[in-house]
């Protein structure tokens, strides 16, 4: 008989049978080979007669045909032809590594390029800088000169409405521990475990001081440490 034609149904699946060499079902078959535009009961008649000539192999299960490559026409290797194809595949793996490697670092050397700035980005980037640092000499002149930068009133403002807050403050963290005092009085568990579990944090625990914030009020609006 003679063989199929290159282009012929025959001829595509049965290449695809023989390059796959696993086992295939009709449904996988014909969704690998969608751009030949196969229709798929087409592609089951033609594993079928491939089957019956003895092109290709094939199993049933149950209703489900599985269709497999002749193995008896693909050359079986010997030990030492293994042993070989293990010694060159070992190579071509360290030879892969060391490309990733060389990629990885030209890479990188692309990465530091680009984040470097241009001759122009330079330039404006050293006129701005030049900007800031006249303005902040300004500021520093005029402070040296006894010129106020906050007017009276505006400080004012600013130091009413900070008292207040610390004020506030003030009161609910007694407010607070009043209240935790009164809860915990007979509580046998550890106050801190308690404190965890019910997801209370007070000051010390995140990093601030009533204190350090009262001492920065005027000298005649400040209490007494404890008070």
């Amino acid at each position: 008989m003679a063989p199929p034609k290159s282009d012929s149904t025959e001829a595509i699946v049965l290449n695809f049978v023989n390059e796959q060499n696993r086992p295939l079902n009709t449904q996988i078959v014909a969704d690998s080979l969608q751009k030949f535009n196969l229709k798929k009961g087409l592609i089951q008649k033609t594993l079928d007669a491939l089957a019956d000539s003895g092109k290709i192999s094939f199993k049933e299960y149950g209703k489900q045909k599985v269709y497999l490559a002749r193995q008896d026409q693909f050359d079986v290797p010997n030990s030492e032809e293994l042993n070989q194809m293990k010694e060159e595949n070992a190579k071509l793996q360290q030879q892969l590594g060391e490309e990733k490697k060389a990629i990885g670092e030209v890479e990188g050397e692309i990465k530091a390029l680009q984040s470097n700035l241009t001759l122009e980005q330079i330039r404006d980037k050293e006129a701005k800088l030049r900007t800031a640092v006249e303005e902040m000499e300004n500021k520093l002149e005029n402070l040296r000169g006894g010129v106020m930068l906050v007017k009276p009133e505006d400080r004012k403002v600013v130091e009413k409405m900070f008292e207040e807050k610390v004020t506030q403050w003030r009161k609910r963290k007694r407010m607070f521990k009043d209240l935790w005092d009164t809860i915990t009085e007979n509580s046998p568990k550890d106050l801190k475990e308690l404190k965890e579990e019910v997801g209370i944090e007070n000051d010390e625990d995140v990093g601030v001081s009533l204190q350090s914030f009262s001492d920065l009020l005027p000298q005649s609006k400040k209490r007494k440490r404890g008070q």
